[in-house]
């Protein structure tokens, strides 16, 4: 079956199992440090994961389907070593939360520690911190399933990409007739380009946010080779000038800067390390920062996404940079998002230019056709009215038959 038709159907696999050691290996390596030295907050255990999770594929789309319910266990230390103990219960954790954001997470806590201040206070900074820490991780749970995985529903055509292996051609076998020689072949022959990649068609996907901080820290948070793995928790390679590579995410994403503007702009090419990234593709993201008097608006615009991963690309991008800078404590005051194709965006801009044309007046040729219609009308009334005025019978039935004479008359 051809890769493009396998693709095309849907395709369902159950990752129940799998998802229940994510979750056990990703939350418990979840631990904040408190405000005075010895204080600490951590999820120690994940008691229960009841649900089911999925990865379907369908259109050559990759979709993730998750709704379960997460039980945790925490624990706190106060600065002077008591230890602090307690339960948190999420009851829903699914692609509409995490994907959609058509609700928030929901949180259900309780403290096994008998109270005082000082387990009070620890009590009240995990319930303030520890939501943060574990929204951003589990904002990269569709990109961890896509990425471990996909490759088992997705049919590839290049053989250099992960995914169900095409069988290749074989090569023609040589001929005793044939008066062609191997040179002569190797001359003739078109010469593939090194490191061409095919034509993709792409769109672009535009996904912005608001933060309570100046545009040079958020410059320096995006840029710093050393400030990097603050908030993408892996490895990071950045010397942050133009023509230098730089790696994200333990390289997980790859490519080079094209320009920085200091506080305003970073272009940079961008591709990701999926199994559902065109093999040797690469698109352009262009970051702008927007400085207002108490906020900066970041604005990630990621040109020359391949058409069917708008969702996917877009959900990283919230996933990994804006739940990334909200985990080390740049709470975006609103974060819209959108996903915007390039034929979209042609036909808006053409809109604003298109002015409707104003009806057009009515010719003078037009009213003059009607001139000859209205002095008839005229005249037959007048001599109508007239008649009666200029004949001996009184007014009645032989009223009526004189203007009818006269009106045929008129018009023999």
């Amino acid at each position: 079956m051809a890769y493009s038709t396998a693709n095309w159907h849907w395709k369902n696999k159950n990752i129940t199992r799998w998802a229940k050691e994510w979750f056990d290996q990703e939350l418990t390596s979840i631990i904040i440090p408190g405000e005075k030295e010895g204080e600490e907050v951590s999820i120690t255990e994940v008691t229960e994961m009841d649900g089911d999770v999925e990865l379907g594929s369908r259109k050559s789309k990759l979709i993730t389907i998750f709704d379960c319910k997460v039980s945790l266990k925490w624990a706190g230390k106060t600065s002077d070593g008591t230890e602090v103990a307690g339960s948190l219960l999420i009851p829903e954790v699914s692609h509409e939360i995490i994907c959609d954001n058509l609700s928030d997470f929901v949180y259900n806590w309780s403290l096994s520690t008998e109270s005082s201040p000082e387990v009070n206070a620890i009590y009240a900074f995990a319930k303030s911190r520890l939501p943060t820490a574990i929204e951003t991780k589990l904002a990269t749970l569709p990109g961890a399933i896509i990425d471990s995985h996909g490759r088992d529903l997705t049919v590839s055509a290049d053989p250099s990409r992960t995914g169900t292996p095409v069988p290749t051609t074989a090569p023609p076998t040589a001929s005793a007739s044939s008066t062609v020689t191997a040179t002569q072949a190797g001359a003739s022959a078109p010469v593939k380009p090194k490191g061409s990649a095919a034509k993709v068609n792409s769109t672009t996907v535009v996904v912005e946010a608001e933060f309570r901080a100046s545009a040079d820290d958020l410059f320096s948070l995006l840029t710093d080779e050393k400030r990097i793995p603050a908030w993408t928790r892996a490895p990071a390679q950045s010397q942050g000038k133009a023509g230098t590579p730089y790696t994200l995410f333990g390289g997980g994403v790859k490519g080079s800067y094209v320009s920085l503007t200091p506080s305003k702009e970073i272009v940079q090419t961008w591709a990701l390390q999926s199994p559902t990234w065109p093999s040797g593709h690469e698109a352009t993201l262009t970051t702008t920062l927007e400085q207002s008097s108490e906020s900066t608006k970041v604005i990630f615009s990621l040109a020359g996404v391949p058409s069917g991963l708008e969702g996917e690309i877009k959900r990283n991008l919230e996933g990994y940079y804006i739940h990334g800078f909200k985990s080390i404590g740049y709470v975006p005051l609103t974060y819209p998002t959108s996903v915007y194709t390039s034929e979209y965006l042609q036909k808006q801009k053409a809109a604003t230019t298109v002015r409707k044309p104003r009806p057009a007046a009515a010719s003078s040729s037009s009213i003059t056709s009607y001139l000859p219609t209205v002095a008839i009308a005229t005249l037959v009334l007048g001599a109508a009215f007239a008649i009666p005025y200029f004949t001996s019978s009184p007014p009645g039935a032989s009223s009526a038959k004189a203007t009818a004479k006269a009106t045929s008359t008129l018009f023999r």
